[in-house]
């Protein structure tokens, strides 16, 4: 089929997840239609060539057609493509299990998360973790601790629990009614921090913030109110991603968590976004160093290429689920621990272990440093702030006063949009520009991917 019948079949069958209908369906709007991919490109059904500026929605990290990974499948695939989990194991689990609780190990902290829970994505390691917590107290005689307390603007998915969880009104609005509440504190944002009293600079504003540390003792107070009622505190560790890639003063996670630990109740990270590099630290939680009692991994765990996710915790939650069998875990999905993502995965986590992709992975993050400091070229560019291999620019009406454009312009949009003409892919949050290449790019590839920014923001943004 060509790009045309592609497109034309599918506005007809169609329905595309956080994409408006009239904008999709819109005449004047061309869809691409990828066909393939290679390294950190992705390849049109008419053979034009974009840089994946995103990692295709945040999940690749090792660019497609990733040599071991495509073998590590295609040798699963001539043994058995699935089967089910539920009272039966298989190898590729076994062994994935056990990579992945010394991947999240770290020397000198505690707990040690030596059991997994494999699900499908991000928001089921999520469900399933406010479960496990829920569940584990219950029937440990503290079934009073059914709060959980997370940062404003936080997104832990779409599921029903992973949505209350959350503080997210663009995408969680309309389904308040079914949703079980939950409590929040302020975002610990630096640059619209309400309590930093620095004037903007042409950094990143949590280098040059003026501030007491409002946002940590802010929360640390609201976990000591919740007392014996908390059950969790729920954090994106470094990084709230679609609230805006708003990225956190470094050791905001360790003081909040540990003020939760004190309380007695439980730390539930979510490195879906955050885990396997992405923040420069095989964890944020190892950047932090902070080991918390459940945490959520998916996106990256098979480098981009099937969906897996996992919810660890440690033995002691674990066994609280022994004895009799009403106290089962009574969760599960049909395809828990398929048998060609557990190889992905592993053949994902052996390709972050190799010393020469430790290497490139630095470089990259370097690279991103230096080139990132163009961005403040342009007039509206208000913060350009990173964490490891995650660059977001936030776009601004006015830079001396960080005043934002109208979300009806939907700013960001229309660059991401001008950008595929210079040969980038890459979705905003909002008026937020994000850059999180694959690490196989090269420094080259990454001087394309922003310039193509640069040249969009220009043709977008009338100085």
């Amino acid at each position: 089929m060509n790009s045309k019948e592609i497109i034309q079949l599918d506005r007809k069958h169609l329905w595309h997840p956080f994409t408006p209908i009239s904008y999709w369906m819109d005449p004047a709007f061309h869809p691409i239609s990828i066909a393939s991919g290679e390294g950190a490109w992705l390849i049109d059904t008419d053979g034009k060539r974009y840089l994946d500026g995103n990692s295709s929605i945040w999940t690749n990290l090792h660019g497609h057609r990733q040599p071991q990974i495509d073998g590590a499948i295609r040798q699963q695939l001539d043994k058995i493509a699935h089967s089910s989990f539920l009272g039966l194991t298989h190898e590729p689990a076994v062994r994935l299990a056990e990579k992945l609780v010394q991947y999240v190990k770290a020397e000198g902290l505690s707990p040690s998360l030596d059991r997994v829970f494999f699900s499908d994505d991000g928001s089921t390691a999520m469900e399933a973790g406010l479960k496990i917590i829920l569940q584990s107290f219950a029937q440990n005689g503290q079934a009073q601790r059914t709060d959980f307390l997370s940062p404003d603007g936080a997104y832990h998915g779409d599921t029903v629990g992973a949505m209350s969880l959350g503080h997210s009104d663009t995408f969680h609005r309309h389904y308040k009614p079914v949703l079980f509440p939950s409590r929040k504190v302020m975002t610990p944002a630096c640059y619209r921090c309400p309590f930093n009293h620095a004037q903007p600079e042409q950094s990143d504003a949590r280098s040059y913030r003026k501030c007491n540390f409002e946002c940590a003792t802010l929360a640390e107070e609201e976990i000591h109110r919740s007392g014996d009622q908390l059950a969790a505190w729920v954090l994106e560790p470094r990084v709230q991603g679609a609230a805006g890639m708003v990225m956190h003063p470094h050791g905001y996670a360790a003081r909040t968590a540990a003020a939760a630990r004190k309380v007695g109740a439980q730390v539930f990270f979510d490195e879906v976004l955050t885990g396997f590099g992405r923040t420069g630290s095989p964890l944020a939680s190892h950047a932090e160093g902070f080991i918390p009692d459940v945490l959520a991994l998916a996106k990256g765990f098979t480098g981009g290429y099937l969906p897996l996710a996992a919810t660890l915790t440690s033995d002691e939650i674990f066994q609280s689920f022994g004895g009799d069998p009403d106290r089962t875990f009574f969760h599960g999905h049909s395809y828990t621990a398929n048998p060609l993502g557990c190889a992905a995965a592993l053949a994902n986590l052996e390709l972050l272990a190799e010393p020469q992709k430790k290497i490139q992975h630095r470089e990259l993050i370097k690279n991103i440093q230096t080139l990132s400091q163009r961005f403040w070229t342009h007039p509206n560019v208000g913060d350009v702030r990173q964490e490891g291999a995650i660059l977001a620019i936030e776009l601004v009406a006015d830079r001396s006063t960080r005043a934002c454009f109208s979300p009806k312009e939907r700013l960001g949009l229309c660059v991401c949009q001008s950008a595929r003409v210079f040969g980038l892919l890459t979705r905003p949050i909002g008026d937020v520009l994000v850059l999180m290449p694959p690490y196989c790019t090269t420094a080259d590839e990454l001087e394309q991917m922003v310039d193509a920014l640069l040249l969009a923001m220009q043709k977008e943004i009338l100085v």
